[in-house]
């Protein structure tokens, strides 16, 4: 009872009677402009209403939206983007090469030919009937159960008109204005912003990178000559030289580490050279053996030679620290624009994301690329790792 006291199925009933009214309208508008279409081509002027008629979809939907507002209270957005270039030409171009427009045409040949149809068959279920049954013992005294079921479908009208146009409107979205293709670019504005973030850190390793090497790097070097200097003019086996060489010794171990640290942070020789150079050097301070195999044609953009060196710095510290591997292979390959990168170890196997050995964070990594990252690895290996990324 509380339904029938709200305004729904007013609304319901002036969205199916508008519909009925506007697809009567529009139906006899198209028929007569594509048969005059079709009739005047030859003189050049059925061009120009064939045209229309093809672009008829535009507004015809646009008028379905603002309809659609009756008993849907979220707003269906316009899928067409602005032109390209200005003046009608430019309109025009921009409209016919969109989906959309098709999409809208199809549409609106279904509802000239079956929806408004149907919104008048529902309305004259809904409130033709009962009445015609309950006036049918006026002309037949005999027919009175006729007005015990007129009786019983009355209440029941606000229910299916609401029902049907509850229905008719989802139909309406879901071909003009899918919630999905909302969801799909929200989905599309996360990625491209999380594929900014990495971009950016990125970028703030490669600062990082250089100022280590740049700076910190630099001073340390700078005092370990000072230091050598003055260990020369000092007593040979004085204390005070043997502190100078062990000062040396200490700041020669420090410019070590730290030069470890800032090809750790992000490799010159990935920003100089590419993939295939920061990977020999990769392999040649592990302390497992590797056999490199990487042929690519071409300079890969910086975020896929990024994330693919952070792939196998990671899966080469996991095979020397967890899989008791005696060798490693690393394979990578260009195919279709999809750089294949393969790293393979003939350790203990049994991998798993879950037990903290930093594949989780890799995965992230290669999906914030588009990529793909898939792993084998069975109780008692081989462990093969495989990762696509796309080089758009």
């Amino acid at each position: 009872m509380g339904f029938l006291a709200s305004a729904w199925p007013w609304r319901a009933l002036a969205y199916l009677l508008s519909g009925v009214v506007f697809g009567a309208i529009a139906m006899v508008t198209l028929l007569i402009m594509a048969a005059t279409g079709l009739v005047s081509l030859i003189v050049g002027v059925g061009a120009v209403l064939l045209l229309a008629v093809a672009l008829s979809g535009i507004v015809v939907t646009r008028i379905e939206r603002h309809r659609l507002r009756l008993v849907d209270p979220d707003p269906a957005p316009d899928p067409h983007r602005a032109p390209e270039r200005p003046g009608l030409r430019g309109w025009l171009d921009t409209r016919l090469r969109e989906p959309a427009t098709w999409r809208e045409l199809s549409f609106t040949a279904v509802s000239m030919t079956a929806l408004w149809w149907m919104d008048l068959l529902v309305l004259a279920f809904a409130l033709g009937l009962p009445p015609l049954l309950m006036t049918s013992p006026m002309d037949d005294p005999r027919a009175w159960p006729w007005l015990v079921i007129g009786l019983c479908l009355l209440p029941a009208a606000p229910y299916t008109i609401t029902a049907w146009a509850g229905a008719r409107a989802a139909l309406t979205r879901l071909i003009l204005a899918p919630r999905d293709g909302e969801l799909g670019r929200e989905l599309t504005e996360v990625r491209a912003s999380r594929a900014r973030l990495v971009d950016a850190f990125d970028a703030e390793r490669r600062r990082i990178e250089r100022d280590l090497h740049d700076g910190a790097q630099q001073r340390l070097v700078s005092i370990n000559v000072m230091l050598g200097l003055a260990g020369l003019d000092a007593e040979p086996g004085s204390p005070v030289a043997r502190q100078l060489a062990l000062a040396q010794g200490e700041v020669t171990l420090a410019v070590n580490e730290l030069r470890e640290l800032s090809r750790g942070v992000h490799p010159k020789a990935l920003t100089d050279h590419g993939l295939d150079a920061a990977v020999g050097n990769l392999t040649t301070r592990s302390a497992l053996p590797v056999t490199v195999d990487i042929r690519l044609p071409y300079r890969l953009p910086a975020a896929v030679e990024s994330t693919g060196y952070f792939v196998v710095a990671e899966a080469l510290a996991n095979a020397t620290k967890h899989s008791r591997a005696t060798q490693a292979e690393v394979h990578a390959r260009l195919e279709a624009d999809v750089l294949t990168l393969t790293v393979r170890d003939d350790g203990v196997g049994g991998a798993d994301p879950a037990a903290g050995t930093g594949l989780v964070g890799l995965a992230d990594r290669v999906a914030a690329a588009d990529g793909r990252l898939r792993i084998s690895s069975p109780a008692g290996g081989p462990t093969l790792l495989r990762v696509e990324l796309p080089c758009r």
